[in-house]
């Protein structure tokens, strides 16, 4: 007897996640911010808490902040090419350290005034 299978099996488990905060914040012509914060009823893998996120600042089609907890790997940040782990305390917290990195790229940019 012969069985035929794909050639990859996989369970999907589906976890029951409640929006908390989504906002899409328009700072110029070409720059936005757009976050988007969950209650999940279990911790992401690599995460300790019970929230998934991912908050972005684009400028020119170009993510150059990025702020997320993807599963298996943990809370993290994405700034100028590079990908740093982030500690994650609160969601109030995350919102203002993302806030304060939006700001000092700006400084830095020469982008503060829109």
């Amino acid at each position: 007897m012969r069985l035929t299978t794909c050639g990859a099996v996989g369970i999907v488990y589906i976890m029951s996640a409640h929006l908390l905060y989504r906002d899409r914040i328009t700072i110029g012509e070409s720059r936005f911010v757009e976050m988007v914060v969950w209650q999940v009823s279990e911790p992401l893998k690599g995460s300790l808490h019970f929230f998934k996120y991912r908050l972005a600042f684009v400028v020119d089609g170009r993510c150059v902040l990025r702020y997320d907890n993807e599963a298996g790997k943990g809370d993290h940040r994405h700034s100028g090419g590079e990908e740093q782990p982030y500690n994650f305390t609160t969601p109030q917290a995350l919102l203002s350290d993302f806030w304060h990195d939006v700001d000092t790229w700006r400084d830095s940019n020469g982008n503060r005034n829109p």
